[in-house]
């Protein structure tokens, strides 16, 4: 399949999440206290499932995971304000679901694709854990402020779930950097490899060289961590 596609729709994603937040920040100034307009969760769930689909595409389990998780979130603050059932039922059953259907898809006919997924075997173990890590402390925010909303009946964005997600972003920015630094210093080793007389179809800890910087330059692309 062409990237470009898959590319467009990661985008659009990332566009909305912005547009979600800018809609927030905006609200929140007009009414001089912080709010979660409806429209901050509307959004979220079109750009959580533009996403999640991004990431089946991109054989990125720790995408589909992280938007699994806050997708049906935001399905619940929208019930909380009221405002789930004024959407068309067709419309609620189409986005209750998807998820679930692609999950379903890839296990039962991606058997082949779906071990790709969770295949990081070429980058560092310490550094797939602090990854997990920062992905698990980002999406507790959404976690933190369901539990907080359930617990006063209303949807709302307390002041815990900004500190988390502070903490979050600074975490996910640190394993960005390693992540870039890992696959420098690999492609680097690689090439020096090549240029030592190594051919390309050697095999480095049971993958070819040629394979080896595919896998990294992929990372970089995938994480967005082209120069």
């Amino acid at each position: 399949m062409n990237d470009y596609p898959i590319y467009s729709i990661g985008l659009i994603a990332q566009i909305l999440f912005s547009i979600r937040l800018l809609i927030q920040w905006l609200s929140s100034e007009k009414e001089k206290k912080v709010v979660a307009p409806t429209l901050f969760w509307s959004i979220g769930m079109i750009a959580s499932s533009l996403l999640f689909m991004y990431g089946y595409l991109r054989n990125d389990f720790a995408i589909m995971l992280g938007q699994f998780i806050t997708y049906y979130i935001y399905i619940r603050n929208l019930q909380l304000q009221h405002q789930w059932k004024k959407i068309l039922k067709s419309i609620r059953i189409f986005f209750i679901y998807f998820p679930i259907i692609i999950l379903l898809i890839m296990f039962l006919y991606g058997a082949n694709n779906s071990s790709q997924l969770f295949n990081k075997d070429y980058i560092s173990s310490w550094l797939i854990v602090f990854g997990i890590i920062s992905q698990i402390v980002f999406t507790f925010r959404f976690i933190y402020q369901w539990i907080f909303s359930e617990i006063i009946k209303t949807s709302k964005l307390p002041t815990g779930f900004w500190i988390i997600s502070l903490l979050g972003a600074i975490l996910i920015l640190i394993y960005a950097i390693f992540r870039r630094d890992y696959c420098d210093m690999g492609i680097a080793h690689l090439a020096f490899l090549k240029e030592d007389g190594a051919n390309g179809d050697d095999i480095i800890e049971g993958s070819t060289i040629n394979l080896w910087l595919e896998r990294f330059w992929q990372q970089l692309e995938n994480n967005n961590l082209m120069l």
